[in-house]
């Protein structure tokens, strides 16, 4: 097999993800075909050298962060097959989930679940375990059919629930260490509308009727404010009809104004003059007021986020998202500095994918923000503290610091999932320092 993707190919490059926190040079390649893509992958292995597999850049972990080269997916063509009758897409792994969106709904067709950002390619997402909110919703690995991928060795390896089942369970969320995500088959559902409800309450009366908030409602989640006890609450659940949609000047100002611009200038505010962090975080809360639309359903569960930020994010046990939140107000408490973001609280339900933060159990995520430029990692590293002695696992594209001893216990397929990468990469050339750290040499 061959291709124009060789290392002759090869051009120097930089590259950084969204956040601007991680960086490196070195040389890229850019297939666009899978052919190109196995070439690459035999070149690389029998020159000895390094090969990462990279997306839309918005993990804020190393996860994507080439030692050596590495390779750009967002040209790589593919057959994109659409079968309505049985809800299925195939499309190619560098496509990007706002592209699927457009191209699901042009047949009637829809995720059941999204994130809140709809700019990362379908293969990224999946592979670092990107998930929505919803108790009856595992991350958007759980609606992967089928996927191919090319393996260390350079084969094209296709596995689904019944071909090749432990690569299957461990490669819908397999950061990457496992080969190259080529195509990937998703299940979907009908087109649906959701009918957003968006208010403010107290943390107080949110946390006593939280059973209630979630299991009555399709999708719940909540942003609470440090340094008060106000929260914005939203809903969103199925209805029939979109006939209530959000005025376009309202969606500007909401989605784009203030959500973007006017909390920009706060965080910069914030950052220039931290005492007055409290009296932002007191005057966001309250400035936010309730609103209810219907509109199709990724345009409800996606937004834009241009105001940039680091990010850390922690799936806990749903009983002990109490006791984390009471420990991550403590550590708010206690810092030298402020915090300029809300935290957000998601839910899902369990799944069966090894690396899953939502394996086999109920899931309250805990993501705790804070704005580029102001100090984070104190912060980060001791909510970690509160979240791991209360079983918590980090989410893979989001910053944290536990390495393969402390991740292992965690995840009862730990060593499995280290089998099958054994198998798929026995020369490791899929490895970065990231993937070092959280799965060992």
């Amino acid at each position: 097999m061959s291709g124009r993707t060789t290392p002759s190919a090869a051009v120097p490059a930089a590259w950084s993800n969204w956040a601007g926190n991680q960086r490196t040079s070195g040389t890229a390649l850019r297939p666009s075909t899978v052919a190109e893509v196995v070439d690459a992958v035999r070149a690389t292995r029998a020159a000895g050298r390094r090969l990462k597999p990279v997306g839309s850049g918005h993990s804020f972990t190393s996860i994507a962060r080439a030692d050596d080269q590495w390779l750009d997916l967002t040209a790589l063509a593919g057959p994109v097959r659409v079968d309505p009758a049985h809800r299925l897409v195939t499309v190619p792994a560098g496509m990007s989930l706002r592209a699927l969106n457009d191209l699901l709904a042009a047949h009637g067709l829809a995720l059941a679940n999204l994130g809140d950002i709809d700019v990362q390619t379908v293969a990224g997402a999946i592979s670092t375990g990107t998930h929505g909110t919803g108790a009856g919703y595992g991350c958007l690995s759980t609606f992967v059919e089928a996927l191919t991928l090319v393996t260390g060795t350079g084969e094209l390896l296709t596995c689904s629930a019944t071909v090749e089942p432990e690569v299957f369970a461990a490669a819908r969320v397999g950061l990457g260490a496992l080969g190259v995500i080529v195509e990937i088959t998703l299940r979907c559902v009908d087109a649906f509308v959701l009918r957003a409800e968006e208010r403010p309450a107290s943390l107080t009366a949110t946390l006593a009727d939280l059973a209630t908030l979630v299991g009555e409602n399709d999708h719940f989640e909540f942003y609470w404010f440090p340094y008060t006890d106000r929260v914005q609450v939203k809903l969103n659940n199925r209805v029939p009809a979109d006939d209530r949609p959000l005025p376009r000047f309202r969606g500007w100002l909401d989605d784009e104004f203030l959500a973007n611009s006017v909390f920009g200038g706060a965080c910069r505010l914030g950052r220039a003059a931290p005492a007055l962090v409290p009296t932002i975080q007191a005057i966001s809360a309250r400035a936010l007021t309730a609103r209810t639309y219907t509109a199709r359903s990724d345009r409800v569960f996606c937004t834009p986020r241009r105001v940039r930020f680091e990010e850390m994010e922690y799936a806990l046990p749903r009983a002990a998202l109490p006791e984390a939140l009471a420990g991550l107000r403590r550590v708010i408490e206690g810092l030298p500095f402020k915090v300029l973001f809300p935290v957000e609280v998601r839910f899902t339900a369990p799944d069966d994918i090894w690396l899953s933060h939502g394996y086999r159990r109920e899931s309250a995520y805990i993501a705790i923000h804070q704005y580029v430029g102001a100090p984070s990692e104190p912060y980060f590293r001791a909510f970690e503290q509160v979240a791991t002695e209360l079983g918590g696992r980090p989410h893979w594209g989001k910053r944290h610091y536990r390495n393969a001893e402390s991740l292992a216990p965690a995840y009862p397929r730990f060593a499995d999932f280290l089998a099958v990468r054994d198998r798929l990469d026995p020369d490791r050339i899929f490895a970065n320092s990231y993937t070092r750290r959280v799965l060992g040499p």
